[in-house]
C-alpha cells in the first residue's frame, strides 16, 4: 500500500495552542468517514505562541495528514473549505500531496498509548507495538507531554526510534 502525505495550507490568523483534536474534530464535521479512522494520521499546526493560549499561523502554516493514497479523494474535499477549531475560524487552501519517504529515524513530539502514563511501562508498550507490526528499531522516549480533550487529561511522551530500516520507516510514517 502507498501511503502520502498531504500538505494544505491554511489560511487564518490564530489557532488555540492545544488544537490537536480541535482540528481533528472540524475535519471529522466535514468528512465525517475520517472520525476515529485508523488509517488517518493529523498533525497538529505550527505557529508561534501568543501567551494566551493561542498561536499566530503565518503564510507557511500547513496542515499536514497522511493517509493511504486511495484516500486521497476523500480528504481531497477539504480543499477551501473553513474549519471552525475551538472557536477559531482557519480556511484550507489547495493541498500540495507528497510520497512518505523513509528515514532512518523518527521523531514524534508526542505519542499516547492508552493506559501507560509513566516512563518504563510506556516504552514496553511501545517495543511490544513495534513488535506487533513487525519493525526492528530503538525506540527512545522523550519528555512527558500531557493535552486537554474536552474533561480529560491526556498523557504521552515525545518518541525517538532510530535505526530503521526503509520499509519499517515507511510502516511507522
Amino acid at each position: 500500500m502507498v501511503s502520502i502525505e498531504l500538505r494544505f495550507p491554511v489560511i487564518g490568523t490564530a489557532l488555540p495552542s492545544d488544537h490537536g483534536y480541535g482540528m481533528y474534530s472540524a475535519i471529522s464535521r466535514l468528512i465525517p468517514e475520517a472520525h476515529q479512522a485508523d488509517w488517518l494520521a493529523v498533525e497538529t499546526v505550527p505557529g508561534t505562541a501568543r501567551g494566551d493560549g493561542a498561536i499566530h499561523i503565518n503564510e507557511r502554516a500547513r496542515l499536514r495528514m497522511r493517509m493511504p493514497q486511495d484516500r486521497l479523494p476523500l480528504m481531497l474535499k477539504l480543499a477551501g473549505k473553513r474549519l471552525e477549531v475551538d472557536g477559531y475560524a482557519v480556511w484550507l487552501g489547495v493541498p500540495q500531496s507528497f510520497l512518505l519517504q523513509p528515514s532512518s529515524a523518527l521523531y514524534a513530539r508526542c505519542v499516547t498509548i492508552k493506559k501507560f502514563m509513566e516512563p518504563e511501562p510506556f516504552l514496553d508498550a511501545v517495543r511490544r507495538k513495534l513488535d506487533e507490526l513487525e519493525v526492528k528499531g530503538h525506540p527512545e522516549i522523550g519528555p512527558r507531554r500531557a493535552f486537554r480533550v474536552g474533561n480529560h487529561t491526556i498523557i504521552g511522551f515525545g518518541l525517538t526510534l532510530r535505526e530503521l530500516s526503509d520499509e519499517a520507516s515507511i510502516v511507522v510514517q
